[in-house]
């Protein structure tokens, strides 16, 4: 039997549709999008807007790149406590991670902001450390993860309007994809993701259908992945990053095509 519920993360909402100075009343489907609290070891961390499906993979995820915890070892536990309002996620640490009230986000973050209530200008510009080995991949590999892309995506395929993060095997298999209404969420959702399986990062690349921004490559750097191909634009600071921290950085990425903007070596 054919279900036409709609997947975990979206909704239908009634709207009405305007052409040719007609109007209609019509059902859409639209994306869900909730705040969601990160608590770490009792404190107000971070709220941030996305999407209510792969939590504890967002706060793992989130976790690593902001550095928070070193290691999935660090985490001791995670709750979730779901609210009208929104989305409470508990992070216990290890004695002596790294997590530190001083980077406490002071205000929420937008599904489109990774750095939103960071402070200091020191907590924004983070050098990761430097990447060494990696991947070597072709062209053809990068084409045919592009290709298994699109019916990896349910969430977009329902409302055409969420971010996906992939991770891809160096065989150009298609392994994770965690979808999001931020770009940055779903790259945290997909190294939370990741961690759990105990996929190692040096062994493929991200792909990610957005652009490139410095926070992306930041995270992506941070935990360790070598490699990040986007559909759309690197930004020029992301790509000044990328050089620096040894992550191949390539951008819009369409069938036939794609721009490597530092490591080129790794793709031949």
């Amino acid at each position: 039997m054919h279900d036409d519920r709609p997947p975990a993360g979206c909704a239908t909402r009634t709207m009405w549709r305007f052409e040719d100075g007609h109007g209609e009343e019509a059902v859409d489907r639209l994306a869900e999008e909730v705040p969601v609290a990160i608590h770490v070891d009792g404190d107000a961390f971070a709220v941030m807007m996305a999407s209510p499906m792969d939590i504890e993979d967002f706060a793992r995820g989130f976790a690593l790149t902001e550095s928070l915890v070193s290691s999935m070892d660090d985490i001791v536990g995670i709750a979730v406590d779901e609210f009208l309002e929104g989305i409470v996620v508990h992070l216990t640490t290890a004695e002596g991670a790294p997590a530190s009230k001083k980077n406490a986000r002071q205000i929420p973050g937008r599904s489109g902001c990774g750095i939103c209530g960071t402070r200091e200008l020191e907590d924004v510009v983070r050098q990761p450390p430097r990447i060494d080995g990696g991947p070597t991949i072709t062209a053809v590999t990068i084409q045919r993860a592009l290709d298994a892309l699109r019916s990896r995506q349910p969430v977009n395929a329902f409302t055409g309007s969420v971010h996906a993060a992939a991770w891809v095997r160096d065989d150009g298999g298609i392994v994770l994809v965690r979808e999001d209404v931020g770009r940055h969420n779903a790259l945290d959702k997909l190294i939370g993701a990741m961690a759990v399986a105990g996929i190692d990062a040096s062994g493929g690349f991200a792909l990610i259908t957005s652009r490139a921004s410095y926070e992306m490559v930041t995270k992506a750097a941070t935990a360790g992945i070598a490699m990040v191909v986007a559909i759309s634009a690197p930004t020029a600071l992301a790509v000044q990053l990328a050089n620096s921290c040894g992550v191949t950085l390539a951008g819009f990425a369409r069938p036939g095509r794609f721009n490597v903007y530092s490591w080129p070596e790794r793709i031949r």
